[in-house]
């Protein structure tokens, strides 16, 4: 079982592919197909991701894994044909979101804990049976007066270590989730310390879950300033503060970390990812594991139109090629103006 979890950790991050995150909640799709003008509907969700799933460069050249939501996991394409199954066909691997969201935290005003452990091993072993092989939980840490506390980040820390057990246990690859929000307007240092404090946290918890290192991937937040900071920083010293606390806390038997975007923007998270990996220093293959910052420029192209499709897979499809060049540190501000072909 162990080499199993371990193979499938690796390939999750090697050589320059990158997680594609699809697994948009429902409250999700919905606001990001309102910005398009399509309503979110079964079909059009459907047919939404189809396309992507679809566009056989991208999945096959720069895509590794799928994140994918409940309803995707169980759907089937316009033919009929499982929509996990157009996943393994183009060699990447299906994954499955299996927290149930964030809620507010009792005891801790502002802040939220994770929820989703209740059956949560019943629900893998049919995630399993439904082709996942990996899964995601996100906790989420907010900077802001007087937050985060402690009582937050421990609670989270164990919710992570818990769902990580229980995903092992059905042979299932957990990705590690702690994002630090970039929200509000801190400055890139405290997001430093508080990025420090919670992933030391969380391997801490992870050891005594028990959690076999060389079988899960680590998703976290770059350490970036505030959207609202007035102290916005170079591409270059987000680059170095994020690989100097990770290498500060992240243990070398890890096999991959797959960044979040987390609201970046699709350059950006781009250009931030390119600079880690150029920066070099660290032990482990450095990814991308991004939701919006790899479907912004599709959706947009799509628009839920059918004579879109290709235009909507295109842009996909350069996307995916721009972050899977950062991943290989080959990336640059001149490539990412060529429009795919």
């Amino acid at each position: 079982m162990t080499a199993s979890l371990d193979e499938i950790a690796y390939k999750l991050c090697a050589n320059g592919k990158g997680l594609l995150a699809a697994d948009e909640s429902s409250s999700t799709i919905k606001r990001r197909f309102d910005a398009i003008g399509v309503e979110s509907t079964f079909d059009n969700r459907r047919d939404y991701r189809e396309m992507l799933f679809r566009s056989d460069e991208a999945m096959r050249d720069y895509i590794s894994g799928v994140i994918l939501y409940d309803e995707t996991i169980r759907q089937n394409a316009k033919d009929g044909t499982p929509l996990v199954k157009l996943i393994e066909a183009a060699g990447s691997i299906p994954g499955i979101k299996v927290d149930l969201g964030a809620r507010p935290q009792p005891g801790a005003s502002g802040e939220t804990i994770t929820e989703g452990l209740d059956g949560l091993g019943e629900r893998f072993k049919e995630y399993y049976e439904l082709g996942a092989r990996f899964a995601k939980w996100r906790a989420v840490i907010d900077i802001g007066t007087h937050i985060p506390s402690y009582t937050s980040i421990i609670a989270n820390a164990q919710a992570l270590a818990r769902y990580a057990a229980l995903a092992q246990a059905a042979n299932i690859v957990p990705i590690v989730e702690p994002e630090v929000l970039m929200d509000g307007d801190h400055d890139i240092d405290r997001c430093y310390e508080v990025t420090e404090w919670v992933l030391k946290e969380v391997f801490q918890q992870l050891f005594y879950a028990r959690i076999r290192l060389e079988g899960m991937v680590l998703k976290p937040n770059m350490v970036v300033p505030g959207k609202k900071s007035p102290k916005q920083v170079s591409v270059q010293e987000v680059a170095e503060k994020t690989i100097r606390c990770l290498k500060n806390c992240v243990p070398s038997a890890v096999p991959g970390i797959a960044f979040l975007s987390g609201g970046q923007s699709d350059e950006e998270a781009t250009a931030h990812l390119d600079a880690m990996v150029r920066t070099g220093g660290y032990p482990w293959p450095m990814t991308f594991s991004y939701g919006r910052a790899l479907q912004a420029a599709p959706q947009k192209a799509w628009a839920g139109k059918p004579e879109n499709v290709a235009a909507g897979q295109a842009a996909f499809t350069h996307r995916a090629r721009m972050n899977y060049l950062a991943a290989l540190g080959q990336w640059s501000a001149e490539i990412e103006q060529k429009k795919a072909a």
